[in-house]
């Protein structure tokens, strides 16, 4: 049985993917009040409204202990800058037999790490229990059942291949690689470019502009990826970084109106604060908070990555918008 760890609309598009596809799943909540609406309403409360679920095939909790107890598989889909205070309540052995799959596309922003580092460090985990979901995928197009790809990366091909079975419906469409390490680094690669991309369309950048931009963007990416790949993955099967997972997660995240990522960044370069902006949206940017390991990770690598440091610049530095993007401006080709 599946488990969902998370109620907010990416958690709640994965929840309609697996019952869709005749799969009971218990799903962790915060609130009774949410548990209660979706028991009562069957539909989340706050997030994806339209979607709703047959009641047999959802066993909404606040019990955390009791979805671990009835599930084999755990998919986790916590903002990430919330996700210790979850795996905080838990028992070291608690994902022992278990097959975890990550919807989370972040840093655990106190540690710097993915989140398998963090399970391998602190939870013992073998790497083969571990599968991470990518896109492109907008939770707002699953709630539409518009035609979707997700990619799903895995050291263990029977547990990806199961993994990326369970999801897949008349609307969703599904690959799987061995890339564990690169394909949730892009992820998270693409949500600070976004933040980025978003900031110049509120500043006033055009279209023409951002199609440069989100080039340099790529190739800054995939500088990246090619060298995490080298000194990271214990294989020497080098994935197509040209593919959906890479390429085309960063683009929908950078263009799309339903990227929460270029919406924050959109708010600020409007002139809104932070904190505003954050209060506006009511959602998490997870590129804001995932900036800051990110240039942990690649200093650590050795590699130079200037745009995603202006980025940085702005949102922790309290550098001018203005000056960071003349300082790209010169950067791009």
């Amino acid at each position: 049985m599946f488990g969902i760890i998370g109620n907010g609309s990416w958690a709640t598009a994965l929840a309609k993917m697996l019952t869709d596809n005749n799969n009971t799943i218990y799903w962790w909540m915060r609130s009774e009040a949410s548990v209660t609406h979706l028991l009562q309403k069957h539909n989340n409360a706050q997030y994806l409204t339209s979607v709703n679920f047959a009641a047999d095939k959802i066993i909404p909790t606040t019990d955390i202990h009791a979805l671990f107890e009835h599930c084999d598989t755990i998919v986790i889909c916590v903002p990430s800058a919330f996700v210790l205070e979850v795996l905080q309540q838990l028992p070291k052995d608690a994902f022992k037999n278990k097959i975890i799959v990550s919807a989370i596309k972040g840093i655990i922003p106190q540690e710097f790490v993915l989140l398998n580092d963090y399970l391998a460090a602190n939870f013992n985990i073998s790497l083969e229990q571990y599968v991470a979901i990518t896109g492109p995928c907008h939770a707002e197009e699953v709630a539409q059942e518009r035609l979707s790809y997700l990619t799903f990366s895995g050291l263990d091909n029977e547990a990806t291949s199961l993994a990326a079975q369970a999801f897949t419906t008349e609307y969703i469409r599904t690959t799987a690689n061995h890339d564990l390490w690169g394909a949730q680094y892009a992820a998270v690669l693409k949500n600070i470019y976004a933040v980025g991309a978003g900031i110049a369309h509120g500043m006033g950048y055009g279209d023409n502009f951002l199609s440069v931009y989100i080039t340099n963007c790529y190739r800054e990416m995939f500088r990246f990826l090619e060298v995490q790949f080298a000194q990271v993955h214990p294989s020497n099967e080098i994935p197509d970084f040209h593919t959906s997972a890479y390429l085309g997660d960063l683009l929908v995240t950078a263009y799309s109106p339903h990227s929460r990522n270029r919406s924050f960044g959109t708010l600020l370069g409007k002139g809104y604060s932070v904190k505003a902006a954050t209060t506006e949206m009511s959602m998490v940017a997870e590129g804001y908070f995932a900036v800051r390991g990110m240039m942990k990770i690649a200093a650590e690598l050795n590699i130079d990555m200037p745009i995603m440091q202006q980025v940085h610049a702005m949102l922790w530095e309290q550098k001018l918008m203005s000056e960071a993007f003349k300082e790209i401006e010169c950067m791009l080709s």
